[in-house]
């Protein structure tokens, strides 16, 4: 895995890996170099190896990643995005005994899986993406992601006055986001109604510049990326997740599992699994005022609120939760390897 040093889909790496270690999966993490990553794995067991994984001039990642698997000869090597997979074609080559398989959690360009045996997308949306772009439907699979369980985390301390409505927003600061909508839609909210917005990104000064002019002042905390997920969330009274793009969306996922009420935008991922009105709510892409009311509607009905909570939490449990995947992450790599296996 060759990603940023903060992200959803790298945060759900490393609990990947985390869960098929615990689950007893001899698994070898190569990372991109990067300390709290690194620090993070080992002590959940896996000592990762870490390599460059740069750019077209990096020379020796490919030849030091394939003395890496070749040390290590697993069965199945997993290319998490399009760096990872486009270092690990180089190293796989011909004649390589294990089967390469790609990891998409997005509409990535396929060229980078050209030679992987099996592909995983984290949703079905994604899958039909891929067989639509000419890829041979039964060489891809709907491989979920999911979310830790974090019912009954200690509230995080957040910077608001006694009597706050505090809600939580979480993700990088980026357009694709869209969380200049959210503060949009913050102005049009009561007073006591505060925001607690945990990431990093390149639009934060942006970001901190639309709260001033719409006269948020201490309203919205930028918190920074932040790791205590579970913390923030027990804090908060919902999640809003208000993104343009969001393929799936995880933290989604993780209002599911607090058992927070979740009100997003129509995005292929929350569109994939929020039911409307029973386990979240939903409301069109870049509208700052059907963004409020929905908010201003969960915030007057406490039973509404409730409901929607207990619901996200019943299909956290049923789909999302870490059993579930670790068996369709175990079928996944059962049948690469097998099919490397009928190829050889």
């Amino acid at each position: 895995m060759a990603g940023a040093a903060q992200g959803g889909a790298e945060a759900f790496f490393e609990r990947l890996v985390l869960a098929q270690h615990r689950a007893g999966l001899s698994v070898l993490a190569v990372i991109r170099r990067e300390a709290g990553r690194a620090a993070r794995l080992a002590a959940g067991g896996v000592a990762p190896v870490q390599l460059g994984f740069g750019g077209p001039l990096d020379l020796l990642t490919a030849p030091r990643l394939r003395a890496v698997l070749r040390g290590f000869r697993p069965q199945v090597t997993v290319a998490w995005m399009n760096r990872a997979a486009r270092f690990s074609r180089a190293a796989t080559g011909r004649g390589a005994e294990w089967a390469l398989a790609g990891r998409l959690g997005g509409a990535y360009p396929l060229r980078h899986y050209a030679g992987c045996d099996l592909l995983a997308a984290n949703t079905r949306g994604l899958c039909e993406w891929i067989a639509g772009q000419g890829w041979p439907r039964e060489r891809v699979r709907h491989v979920p992601n999911f979310a830790a369980d974090l019912l009954g985390a200690a509230p995080a301390a957040l910077p608001f006055p006694p009597g706050a409505v505090p809600l939580l927003a979480m993700g990088r600061l980026h357009p694709n986001k869209d969380f200049a909508t959210l503060l949009r839609a913050m102005a049009l909210l009561p007073a006591e109604t505060h925001l607690a917005l945990a990431g990093e990104g390149p639009e934060r000064a942006a970001l901190e510049g639309l709260a001033r002019e719409l006269g948020l002042g201490a309203r919205v905390a930028f918190l920074g990326w932040r790791q205590d997920v579970g913390a923030l969330l027990a804090a908060s009274r919902m999640l809003l997740v208000p993104s343009r793009i969001e393929p799936l969306g995880n933290v989604v996922l993780e209002g599911f599992s607090a058992a927070r009420p979740v009100v997003a935008t129509a995005a292929d991922g929350p569109r994939e699994v929020i039911e409307p009105g029973r386990t979240g709510l939903l409301v069109p892409i870049g509208d700052a005022r059907a963004l409020a009311a929905a908010i201003t509607s969960v915030l007057a009905d406490p039973a509404r609120e409730a409901a929607l909570a207990a619901a996200g939490r019943a299909a956290f449990l049923s789909h999302h939760a870490e059993p579930a995947a670790l068996a369709a992450w175990s079928g996944f790599l059962d049948e690469a390897a097998a099919r490397k296996r009928g190829a050889a």
